[in-house]
């Protein structure tokens, strides 16, 4: 119902505005959990708050999709440290 209200609004079929809604939160979900990851804290807020029907969360994913995580040496040093004990027990 309120969708149909709104595509009756904007003029346009219920449908597309559905397949616009679920485009734009399957990229903006993938865009927000790699900034997360990549603690980029600055593109995480812009792409929140900012709605561009997936525009910007593509041209983000594509800029950074290249760019690998690297752990922290602290982080591998506490796995080293986890796989030790296992072995031991």
């Amino acid at each position: 119902m309120v969708l149909q209200t709104l595509a009756d609004q904007l003029n346009i079929s219920p449908q597309i505005l559905g397949i616009l809604i679920i485009w734009s939160l399957i990229w903006k979900g993938l865009a927000l959990w790699k900034s997360a990851k990549s603690n980029q804290p600055a593109w995480f807020v812009i792409m929140l708050v900012i709605n561009t029907i997936g525009i910007l969360e593509i041209i983000y994913l594509m800029l950074y999709s290249n760019h690998s995580i690297k752990p922290s040496p602290n982080s591998i040093k506490s796995n080293k440290r986890k796989i030790s004990r296992r072995k031991k027990h």
